[in-house]
């Protein structure tokens, strides 16, 4: 009677444990460039959509994606929702920095954009960046242990060094006001900053970088950035996942999925599963 008790207490134990478990992806998906052929995206968003259904995370950021790339991915992907605005005018027009959740595992109890800039609240550039970038955000509940969490997701400027810096403050500074009931929270997205840079080390002040906390637990190659070349080894990482100090990293990896010796974007996406 004793060992019975025994199994069935552990097994609730690990039962439990694996339900407070998220999988989360930072994925940029590149737009949708005529002039990337034979990478173009009808030639790949197949594969990749397939990919994402086969990680099946509870939720995922991406960046990049034009209006029609993120309904053909809402479509293609099973029990998921997404919400998200573009960059340029705040509706449809322009790139997206949207985030996908799995209704089934999560419910969204709140989302929004903000513009990286001097004026976050309506569409803006900040500082030196070439281009208006955005983060957009969203409070999640984790329907199998009614727990709840916050998502960031961003896409920083490929040429303001200022905005880069700047951006990654403002995130931080958003997180301390939106997140009035210091739920635990993760940020996801495309920095176009390298680790040693300031903007990634101003957001190490706060929060962790998931492939480096997983340890001997972290898994692909050393980059994330591969240009669609192929045969060229990935080495520059500038895709993240970060997360509060509320989240143990239970494993990272920097995804190098292929097909017919060509990527499904040229950025390799993160993967991390957390616990809380």
């Amino acid at each position: 009677m004793k060992n019975i008790f025994f199994f069935l207490l552990t097994l609730g134990t690990l039962l439990n444990v694996q339900g407070q478990t998220i999988d989360i992806i930072s994925y940029n998906i590149r737009y949708d460039n005529p002039d990337d052929a034979p990478n173009n995206w009808d030639n790949r968003k197949d594969f990749l959509i397939s990919q994402l259904n086969f990680y099946n995370p509870d939720v995922f950021g991406i960046q990049e994606g034009l209006i029609h790339q993120v309904k053909e991915m809402d479509k293609g992907l099973e029990d998921y929702a997404y919400f998200g605005v573009g960059r340029d005018y705040g509706d449809e027009r322009g790139e997206h920095t949207a985030i996908f959740y799995n209704t089934e595992r999560v419910e969204l109890l709140e989302e929004a954009t903000f513009w990286l800039s001097l004026t976050p609240e309506k569409p803006s550039k900040g500082w030196d960046a070439a281009l208006p970038r955005t983060c957009t955000y969203g409070i999640f509940q984790n329907k199998r242990d009614g727990k709840k969490f916050m998502l960031f997701n961003t896409h920083f400027d490929h040429v303001g060094v200022k905005a880069r810096t700047e951006s990654s403050k403002l995130i931080l500074e958003k997180i301390k006001e939106l997140n009035t009931e210091d739920y635990p929270v993760v940020v996801t997205g495309d920095f176009n900053l390298e680790s040693d840079s300031p903007g990634v080390q101003v957001i190490l002040t706060e929060m962790a970088d998931t492939h480096i906390a997983a340890g001997k637990n972290a898994f692909g190659p050393e980059g994330t950035f591969n240009g669609f070349e192929f045969n060229e080894p990935v080495e520059r990482r500038i895709d993240y996942i970060f997360v509060s100090d509320e989240f143990e990293v239970l494993k990272s990896a920097i995804l190098s999925d292929s097909k017919d010796t060509r990527y499904p974007s040229d950025h390799l996406p993160v993967f991390a599963r957390l616990t809380y």
